[in-house]
């Protein structure tokens, strides 16, 4: 254990002076990306209520055939451009971008509709632009609104009751809580927190093996009388530190710029509290060992440094990857789940944040068998420090 802590206090210190790995470890990842995320939820959520609060603009060609929809159109708050286009001006207009959307009112729209006959509307627009599709669905709307107030008139002008075309009336009752709500806006915050916590060890994890081999100082390293897996626990400890420290300072951060994101006015409530900020490090400090081991087993069989960084970030997408299928296929938490290590961190996170906590057993499960991972590489990282080859 002395030979080991040796090592451990003197990766840390070295590694400490090295302006890449400070830059990287504690600063860039733990402050950048919780950053990025709180900004991007602000901005989304201010455009968002930007969208609902703005009047909507519509180019409507041949107004005059439909008047009593262009001042039902207008009196919701549509501004009515009116043009005399054809179909093929009107997929013009919209294809250069001058006009948001376009309505095109047929030549034969009053008289179908006199008629009681169905009277189409063309509507063109690209709603690949995500600002154009909002606007879209909005208008979309207001001319159902309109087509349903007619269908009731025309109802009650032959003495029938509009509620017989209204056989079921869906409620629907939304359960769902503030926390719940906001687990869907902070979907992607397991996956930060675990690829910046990863990040924070794999300049050091990297320099453990390949780093030494290229400056030529692995040989001489290994003659010491130390054994040489001790040697590489220390360094596999330092990268854990250093891990560990990004961890917290990634949390935190989360834990500081959530509170201006401005969750509240949308309905939503994010208890990311210092007890859930707590939580949520310790339960990812299990995925620490197997990370910092995975890294340096991977390192060892690169024979350059850049070799080793081209590895190792293949290697980050290891652990996160579960992440990304679970949000895909919508996975829920249960026991087999519970034992895949980084997919189990995000579990707690999300119950953590949607304030419904898992059973104490699918916890346990997580860190024994996260745990267990990490052992297992560190002791394979052991056995191949000892192998000859590993100065070739």
């Amino acid at each position: 254990m002395k030979a080991i802590w040796r090592v451990f206090v003197k990766e840390f210190r070295e590694n400490l002076r090295d302006r890449r790995t400070v830059i990287s470890a504690l600063i860039f990842g733990p402050l950048f990306g919780p950053l990025l995320i709180a900004i991007a939820l602000s901005l989304s959520f201010r455009n968002a209520g930007v969208q609902a609060d703005r009047p909507l603009h519509l180019t409507v060609s041949h107004a005059e055939r439909a008047p009593d929809l262009v001042g039902y159109l207008r009196e919701h708050n549509v501004r009515i451009k009116a043009v005399a286009e054809d179909p093929s001006a009107a997929r013009r207009e919209v294809a250069a971008h001058r006009g948001q959307a376009v309505l095109l009112v047929p030549e034969d729209f009053g008289s179908r509709l006199e008629a009681g006959r169905p009277s189409p509307l063309l509507l063109f627009a690209d709603e690949s632009n995500t600002d154009s599709a909002r606007s879209v669905e909005r208008i979309a709307g207001f001319v159902n609104q309109y087509g349903g107030t007619v269908a009731r008139l025309r109802l009650m002008a032959r003495g029938l009751d509009p509620l017989l075309t209204v056989p079921i009336v869906l409620h629907p009752i939304d359960i769902s809580t503030p926390a719940a709500r906001s687990a869907l806006a902070l979907g992607g915050l397991s996956y930060l927190i675990v690829l910046t916590m990863l990040m924070g060890g794999i300049y050091l994890a990297i320099d453990a093996t390949a780093g030494e081999r290229e400056r030529g100082s692995l040989e001489p390293l290994l003659t010491v009388p130390v054994r040489r897996e001790h040697l590489i626990y220390g360094k596999i400890a330092a990268a854990c530190a250093y891990m560990t420290l990004s961890l917290f300072l990634t949390v935190t951060a989360f834990w500081i710029l959530l509170r201006f994101v401005g969750l509240e006015r949308f309905g939503m409530s994010a208890d990311f509290g210092p007890r859930v900020a707590l939580d949520i490090v310790l339960a990812c400090l299990p995925l620490v060992p197997a990370g910092a081991a995975l890294m340096t087993v991977v390192a060892a069989f690169t024979r350059s440094y850049r070799e080793a960084q081209t590895y190792a970030g293949l290697v980050l997408l290891v652990p996160t990857l579960p992440l990304v299928f679970a949000d895909v296929l919508g996975l829920q938490p249960r026991a087999a789940l519970m034992a895949v290590p980084s997919l189990s961190q995000h579990f707690i996170i999300m119950s953590l944040i949607r304030m419904q906590p898992l059973p104490a057993g699918y916890a346990a499960l997580s860190v024994c068998s996260t745990l267990l991972l990490g052992a297992l590489l560190v002791y394979a990282a052991g056995r191949l420090y000892r192998r000859e080859a590993l100065l070739g």
